[in-house]
């Protein structure tokens, strides 16, 4: 294991996320993201539709990286996490990305599945600190994070957004193709909390909206309400009463209607209900859920390259 994990030479051979695929990506070889060492970027602008804390009135600044080092098959944001649909950018562009979005008065800069090109972070945030950027930083994941990547991260992180998708390691190798996603997810939401703790805890604006917290994310799937219950418990188990966001939004992409089967409808109420009681049981005190009829595509942006190409700033 390298001594830093966030540095662009270990691309090399390149294990910045779990799979630890060890491809040359500087020279040009795809990892099991889907990504060379190219920065490619499919949208970044203001959305809405983050938990209250995060989107706020004014909206979050999402920068929508291309390529996922997960392969849900459900994914909803399938074209750019499998089909690596973005622009190449250089990494310099990012930084000027980050201060545009604070131009457009967003309330943080959210780092959308950046996992796979996290070795820019540092020096990105670093320079966009540099030139005046004062927005917390979100880091928006799936969950399938290597431990030392969180910890070289935590001075660089403010708000942790991040999925816990399955407590069943088969189910997690047959939707996501990864079987260790249990024991690895539990490892980087333990390390996760430690950061947080570690920079003095939650923190909020006087308007309600953060500074510094986390949220653990978890999409009710149809069919798995017993795994969702599941993963509430893994949670509960790991790290004990932290925020969660229990979503019913799931929406069948084109492959999982074709498909058939328990992935080609949405979350029925009695499965969705059930998952919230569990919750509740459980002891969370602070839950964000979503009424009834969620499922709707407005959920997922236009993957449009909006705000990916380089535009004169207002100063």
């Amino acid at each position: 294991m390298p001594e830093r994990l966030l540095d662009a030479t270990t691309l090399g051979a390149c294990e910045l996320c779990p799979r630890a695929c060890g491809v040359n990506r500087l020279e040009g070889a795809v990892g099991a993201c889907g990504s060379t060492d190219r920065l490619r970027l499919a949208r970044a602008a203001l959305h809405f539709w983050e938990e209250p804390p995060i989107s706020g009135e004014a909206g979050s600044g999402t920068i929508f990286f291309s390529g996922c080092p997960l392969k849900c098959v459900y994914c909803q944001n399938h074209e750019i996490s499998t089909g690596n649909f973005g622009l190449e950018v250089p990494p310099e562009r990012l930084v000027e990305i980050m201060l545009e979005l604070e131009d457009q008065g967003a309330l943080n800069i959210n780092l959308v599945t950046a996992t796979h090109y996290a070795h820019l972070l540092p020096a990105a945030l670093a320079e966009a600190r540099r030139r005046g950027l004062s927005l917390p930083v979100v880091y928006n994941t799936s969950g399938y994070e290597r431990v030392q990547a969180v910890r070289e991260l935590g001075d660089l992180v403010d708000i942790w957004l991040t999925d816990f998708k399955y407590a069943d390691a088969a189910l997690g190798a047959r939707l996501s193709h990864v079987a260790d996603y249990p024991v690895v997810a539990a490892a980087a939401l333990a390390q996760m909390v430690a950061e947080l703790e570690r920079r003095g805890g939650p923190s909020e604006r006087a308007d309600g909206t953060w500074l510094r917290g986390i949220i653990v994310r978890h999409l009710v799937l149809p069919g798995h309400a017993d795994d969702s219950c599941r993963v509430l418990d893994l949670i509960w188990n790991t790290v004990g009463d932290v925020p969660i966001s229990v979503m019913n939004q799931y929406t069948p992409n084109a492959a999982m209607r074709a498909a058939g089967g328990e992935l080609a409808r949405a979350v029925t109420d009695e499965e969705y209900e059930r998952v919230l009681d569990h919750a509740d049981d459980l002891g969370f005190s602070q839950m964000f859920w979503q009424e009834g009829g969620a499922v709707d595509e407005s959920f997922t942006p236009p993957f449009d390259t909006t705000g990916v190409l380089s535009r004169p700033r207002n100063n």
